[in-house]
């Protein structure tokens, strides 16, 4: 569901991009091409229909943004726990001191000597 919400705000994108372009700020745009008023979409009612299909693509955008985030997918990792919270756990503290072995407490090696034989 997430892909295909995604791809549905890509083609959202695209179009909104295109009618923007399309239009004029001076009220121009595709509308200025029409010239005759006997035409099906005159030169008002075609800034008219840019501008709603402006209006509807970004609220459209806006309602798919909102909707995709809902259908994000989640992972879920020992039990629901996030991920950060894990390596904060797992993380060594910086401040404790390293213990080392004691010297006094080491029992030392046994040592074999060996004497001379002085009975031959």
């Amino acid at each position: 569901m997430y892909t295909l919400i995604t791809v549905l705000i890509f083609i959202i994108c695209i179009l909104l991009i295109l009618i923007v372009l399309v239009q004029n700020s001076k009220g121009g745009g595709l509308a200025s091409n029409f010239q005759a008023s006997t035409q099906i979409m005159g030169v008002r009612k075609t800034a008219d229909f840019l501008e709603k299909a402006t209006w509807a693509l970004a609220g459209a955008l806006l309602f798919l943004s909102v909707l995709g985030s809902a259908f994000i997918p989640r992972e879920t990792q020992n039990g629901g726990q996030s991920a950060i919270k894990e390596q904060v756990e797992q993380a060594v503290d910086p401040n404790q001191v390293p213990s080392f072995p004691n010297a006094a407490q080491e029992k030392p090696a046994a040592t074999t000597t060996t004497t001379p034989d002085s009975t031959k």
